[in-house]
């Protein structure tokens, strides 16, 4: 039995100590705030299965353009914040060409493929299931030529992966959907996907299971991890904190951490938003509106409009812009009231340029593991990853857990990648 401390409390950090914790080590996860308050607080509320193919920069040069001219809003950049990035920005590009993308989705659909699996027993165990809608999400586009383009994505994603949809018209989504008082031209429905209306309580229910089955959830600063002879040390608001290992599952703060290890972290940052509102009607289902690049998802607090991405710095100043053109997008399609209070959540998702998450152990520090970078993905993907590095902490090669798991090839999570 080693002892263990998790640096990080969202989705992540939780299924890393859960999985530990059942092999029956000695696990303390520590974070600055509680469990699930940060970016697994702010998705949209998806576990998405249905995302066999992780999200690339496009190649069209027409999609450029429009990102070039800030005519979409599934994207807004800031040129200073693209020109820090630009190293990692262009081996996003790279590895989002179409045949080297097509191979990164082998494993990546392997990972989202197992996440509902995985999420399963949690979702029982720790008696959230209140919490969850296992009925799906919509993808709405409004644009005839858009929704013919999405039906053909859909057949295509359903003879590579297996993922599971069906084809509504306007009508039949209008059926579906009482709020909605707009006919568009249609939808995918992504049936197998589940849906939370409230992702942080689900994170902090897992965190409860967590500590009823015997762990401990401390609030300390993660960036004061240091060396402790053959293992480690971090102060914690209960004093310092002394492990054999120490797991990185802290999102889009592992690089300043990592840094002062020596180790290089070509991070990109996107940036949401989300905010809630009042509405009369609720929706049955979340409702992505592909032309204006928001989700639109039925939480306990209201309406939640979560943006797509905007590459800018950490510490940058708020911009209203995507979440105030999805607001006047969603006021096309339903009723939407006045914002259930005056916070306008934001954050940060941690995205690695070759689109898959970084685990495993560090190729230069004993006892040091690696759980990060999941994009998109990381309220969907932490059970899973979670899974993979318990067996790696366990002495499992990356062929062994690619056997054990059905992976493939499973190299590609060693945490050498950014040795």
């Amino acid at each position: 039995m080693a002892e263990i401390v998790v640096l990080g409390a969202g989705m992540v950090g939780i299924g890393a100590a859960l999985a530990l914790q059942a092999r029956g080590h000695d696990v303390t996860v520590l974070d600055r705030r509680e469990p699930g308050r940060e970016t697994s607080y702010g998705n949209a509320g998806l576990i998405q299965q249905e995302a066999a193919e992780p999200y690339a920069i496009p190649h069209e040069p027409s999609k450029l353009w429009h990102y070039a001219i800030g005519d979409s809003n599934d994207l807004v950049y800031h040129v200073p914040a693209v020109l820090k990035t630009a190293g990692p920005l262009w081996s996003y590009f790279r590895a989002s060409a179409t045949r080297r993308h097509r191979l990164i989705a082998q494993t990546y659909s392997r990972l989202t493929g197992r996440s509902t699996a995985d999420h399963a027993p949690l979702i029982e165990a720790a008696g959230a299931q209140a919490l969850v809608q296992r009925t799906g999400f919509y993808q709405m586009h409004r644009d005839p030529r858009a929704f013919d383009k999405a039906v053909g994505e859909a057949a295509r994603l359903r003879a590579t992966y297996g993922v599971e949809s069906r084809v509504l018209d306007g009508a039949a989504l209008m059926t579906e959907e009482p709020a909605l008082r707009r006919e568009v031209a249609g939808a995918v429905h992504w049936t197998d996907p589940w849906a939370v209306k409230d992702p942080g309580g689900l994170v902090a229910a897992y965190a409860r299971l967590f500590v009823d089955r015997g762990g401990r959830v401390v609030n300390g600063d993660a960036q004061t991890l240091t060396q402790d002879g053959g293992g480690w040390q971090v102060r914690s608001a209960e004093g310092p904190l002394q492990a054999s290992d120490v797991v990185v599952a802290l999102g889009p703060w592992t690089p300043e951490l990592l840094g002062r290890f020596g180790y290089r972290v070509p991070m990109v940052w996107k940036r949401g938003y989300h905010r809630h509102f009042r509405v009369a009607t609720a929706l049955n289902r979340p409702i992505q509106d592909a032309a204006n690049g928001v989700l639109l998802s039925p939480m306990v607090d209201g309406l939640r409009i979560a943006t797509g991405a905007e590459l800018v710095d950490r510490d940058a100043p708020r911009n209203l812009r995507q979440l105030e053109r999805g607001l006047a997008g969603a006021r096309e399609l339903m009723e939407v009231g006045e914002p259930v209070n005056d916070d306008v959540w934001v954050g940060h998702r941690p995205c690695m340029p070759d689109m898959l998450p970084v685990v495993g152990p560090a190729p230069k520090h004993k006892g040091l593991w690696f759980d990060f970078g999941h994009g998109h993905q990381g309220f969907t993907l932490g059970p899973t990853t979670g899974e993979i590095l318990a067996a790696m902490f366990a002495g499992e090669t990356d062929d062994d857990v690619a056997k054990k798991l059905g992976y493939g090839d499973a190299s590609v999570f060693g945490g050498a990648r950014y040795g």
